[in-house]
């Protein structure tokens, strides 16, 4: 019940507070001065996606080709369980703490 009340005493405060403040347009002025916004460049997607394409090739056929692949879903295939649980667990902890560090370093970059 108290919650209701406080939402509406916000709800009043926000609809019956002053809409706008009259600032002899600074405010378009600011906006024209702003830099364009940058168009993205499709070249870059294209080069690297060409570049991991290309480096997936040459990955597949210096491995052996179709062969490497049968012998690691075989290995995979007679693993036991735990073994193939722990090495799941390793990569999701792995994979965790990448994107940790990462959230890190940019909030970091972000604040300065």
């Amino acid at each position: 019940m108290n919650e209701q009340l406080e939402e509406d005493w916000l709800d009043a405060k926000l609809r019956d507070d002053v809409p706008y403040i009259d600032d002899d347009g600074f405010t378009s002025r600011v906006a024209q001065q702003l830099p364009v916004r940058r168009q993205k460049s499709k070249t870059r997607a294209v080069i690297l996606t060409s570049a991991t394409v290309l480096a997936a090739v040459i990955a597949y056929l210096v491995s052996g080709g179709r062969s490497f692949a049968f012998e690691i879903l075989g290995w995979a295939a007679v693993m036991p369980l735990s073994v193939l649980y722990v090495i799941t667990i390793g990569c999701g902890l792995f994979v965790t703490a990448l994107g940790l560090y990462a959230a890190i370093t940019r909030s970091r970059k972000l604040r300065s």
